[in-house]
């Protein structure tokens, strides 16, 4: 598995190496120790999947009592996968890292826990695949506005607005976002 440090180091991006033939493939999408060996000690204790169309963007979506570390992939179609920093200790606090996820390229990307995460489909369809560190908690959901110009996201929109939730287009400003300390 190659473990590359993205624009903001704590965001991981995780490349399988595939052993494939003509029947197929094989991969290794998950070892705890990559984790490990890294100091990064935290369990998983949930999967979730989704399924979305074409143009839609999910997120971007954080819990501050508790935050969830995200190990993201994608089962079949292509998406722009997108971790905003919320904490305000940190070096990085506001800046945004993207990338594309997709069933062809089998990437993974490492969302830890005080980002916030969204994603945006660009094939006909995606599923999305992810393990989260702790739990969610409706109570506690946080939307960031997606299209917020103090962060400055490049999503690499199909026309002209994506699909969005109500909740996704009621996300609050960065500046009114409650953040980590």
């Amino acid at each position: 598995m190659k473990i590359t440090a993205t624009a903001i180091p704590d965001v991981l991006l995780f490349e399988p190496t595939v052993h494939g033939d003509s029947r197929g493939y094989f991969m290794e999408t998950f070892r705890k120790t990559h984790f490990t060996d890294r100091g990064i000690t935290l369990d998983f204790v949930q999967d979730n999947q989704s399924l979305s169309s074409q143009g839609t963007l999910r997120g971007l979506h954080y819990q501050l009592k508790h935050p969830q570390g995200k190990l993201v992939r994608v089962g079949s179609g292509s998406l722009f996968d997108v971790a905003v920093d919320m904490r305000r200790s940190s070096p990085t606090f506001g800046r945004w890292v993207g990338v594309e996820l997709s069933a062809e390229n089998k990437r993974q990307l490492w969302v830890p826990p005080g980002f916030a995460h969204g994603f945006y489909v660009t094939s006909q369809s995606a599923e999305l695949i992810y393990k989260c560190t702790d739990y969610y908690d409706a109570s506690d959901d946080q939307s960031l506005l997606w299209n917020d110009e103090t962060i400055g996201i490049d999503w690499p929109l199909v026309g002209s607005s994506p699909l969005l939730s109500a909740k996704d287009e009621a996300g609050k400003r960065f500046e009114d976002a409650p953040t980590y300390e």
